[in-house]
């Protein structure tokens, strides 16, 4: 019960880091210190800090892999808005094969790792 109160609790700080930082650029738009929208181009990197946020503690497997899921989409998008390595959403969507087959090579391995808080998936 410990370690999912203090997952409970990363997780919820987490979120509250995301929402003042969120807070703390708005308030400095309004005050012209800022333009937002210079910044609005990384919001994907929001999914990446989600995603980030679903893997750290003690996660079941089925978060685990879904918090990998969402840094992969979350910097997937981040790449092809930017137009890093030459992706565009038209190139680029073998990139979800890969991951897929990625996750099922990786699946006994996270099944195993996570196998403690496997009660956890059936909630």
């Amino acid at each position: 019960m410990g370690t999912e109160n203090s997952y409970r609790q990363r997780k919820q700080m987490m979120w509250g880091l995301v929402l003042i930082a969120v807070g703390v650029a708005f308030l400095l738009d309004r005050m012209d210190v800022l333009d937002i929208a210079t910044l609005w181009h990384y919001w994907p990197l929001l999914l990446v800090v989600a995603g980030v946020n679903q893997t750290i503690g003690y996660p079941s497997a089925r978060e685990f892999t879904s918090g990998l899921w969402t840094v992969f989409i979350g910097l997937w998008l981040f790449a092809v808005f930017e137009g890093l390595l030459g992706l565009t959403f038209r190139n680029s969507w073998p990139l979800f094969i890969l991951m897929w087959g990625l996750q099922l090579v990786l699946e006994p391995v996270i099944a195993r790792r996570f196998a403690s808080n496997k009660e956890k998936d059936h909630v």
